[in-house]
């Protein structure tokens, strides 16, 4: 008889990091985060020199976008697809080897001026080119064709890191360049996908449980649909001519579609349950930032790099923090509420990105937004991390 999911991670005799996916992307990614920027603050100001081709605003991009973000993916879709698919999970040494090929890439791309210049893409992209084919064969076994669409958005993300990789080598800015906007836009895509999905319900699950007679409308109707499909047109061109005025105007009704999309989930009515109203938050960064970009377009883009971080920290610094704190809880067996450390790294990320947004405008905010930073992502290594280093009660 095949063992249930619950019975194989019992089973498991190493350490606990690796009996779910989730445990050990998580907390390596929040902890990589958190250093990089230690690393980043000193390089910004020349006090460091880091020994890497990129330079170091690329590195910085780099390392956020396509480090941390891709451990989050891995660390979600390892612990959602065997939902989907009803499969039984990666645990044990073939997470564990998964996870340090996440880690050489870290590493790899960190050391690259003293690798030969093929070697660390090669490794960094070795990465999300095995996650991809490990979720590609869970979702062919499943036969779970719905979920095709997240597996699309990985491949796209994989491609880009590629292009960024290709555009350092070859002497462009690769912070500004092709690839970073392409994998922004994918990152954006994956939280209109999936926030579409979770958001509303959580969302409704909370709502009944607590009698509110307000419901979000359901995930994934006709207006959803149309406003993915939408975005996917509006961000190609972005992608491709970022600075056009035409562009600008679609970025404003980028933002007002899925500004009414999110109004239809009733965020006003989850204002008690701070679990909640991150989610609503984070989302909210979404119409924000291309409200921000858009103008910056119709404007002569004299703040791209400022309204861009409202979707690199805002939309999936936030989103990615919400997610973590939320699936830690629910999967080690914690209560589902957030209490007031939990609340603390929130507010610090929201700073973060506030001032790192204003910083942009030439207000000298970025070392406070840094060290906000810093406190976020080292507050969930220090509030969540015992968690994920320890197996989950028994019930």
């Amino acid at each position: 008889m095949a063992k249930t999911s619950a019975e194989q991670m019992r089973d498991w005799q190493g350490p606990a990091l690796f009996s779910f996916g989730f445990r050990p992307f998580f907390l390596f990614a929040a902890l990589w985060v958190a250093l990089a920027m230690l690393l980043w603050l000193p390089a910004l100001s020349g006090a460091i020199t880091l020994p890497t081709r990129f330079s170091a605003v690329s590195w910085h991009a780099h390392e956020f976008l396509f480090g941390y973000l891709g451990a989050v993916v891995a660390g979600f879709l390892l612990t959602a697809v065997p939902n989907w698919t009803g499969r039984l999970p990666m645990v044990g040494w073939r997470l564990a080897a998964l996870f340090a090929l996440w880690v050489a890439g870290r590493v790899a791309v960190l050391v690259s001026d003293h690798l030969p210049a093929a070697v660390a893409p090669v490794i960094d992209l070795a990465f999300p080119l095995v996650l991809g084919g490990l979720i590609l064969r869970e979702i062919v076994a499943g036969r779970n064709w719905r979920n095709l669409i997240v597996l699309a958005l990985l491949a796209v993300f994989t491609l880009a890191n590629g292009i960024f990789h290709l555009e350092a080598l070859t002497g462009s800015y690769a912070a500004q360049g092709f690839g970073l906007r392409l994998g922004l836009a994918t990152g954006i895509m994956m939280i209109a996908v999936i926030g579409g999905r979770i958001i509303p319900s959580f969302t409704r699950n909370w709502l009944a449980k607590e009698n509110d007679p307000a419901r979000p409308a359901p995930p994934m109707q006709r207006l959803d649909k149309l406003v993915l499909l939408a975005s996917i047109l509006i961000l190609v061109l972005w992608v491709l001519r970022p600075f056009e005025p035409l562009t600008g105007a679609l970025l404003l009704a980028f933002g007002g579609l899925h500004f009414v999309r999110q109004v239809r989930w009733q965020p006003f009515h989850t204002l008690r349950e701070p679990l909640l109203w991150v989610l609503h938050a984070a989302y909210l960064f979404v119409p924000l930032g291309a409200f921000a970009l858009g103008l910056d377009q119709i404007m002569g883009h004299p703040g791209t790099a400022g309204a861009q971080h409202l979707w690199m920290a805002g939309a999936i610094g936030l989103m990615t923090l919400a997610v973590m704190t939320r699936a830690s809880l629910g999967h080690t067996g914690q209560a589902l509420t957030a209490n007031r450390a939990t609340v603390a790294i929130y507010l610090c990320l929201f700073g973060a990105v506030l001032a790192r947004f204003w910083a942009s405008l030439h207000l000298g905010l970025t070392h406070l937004s840094g060290a906000l930073w810093l406190a976020a992502f080292l507050g969930f290594v220090l509030a969540y991390g015992p968690s994920l280093l320890r197996p989950k009660p028994e019930k």
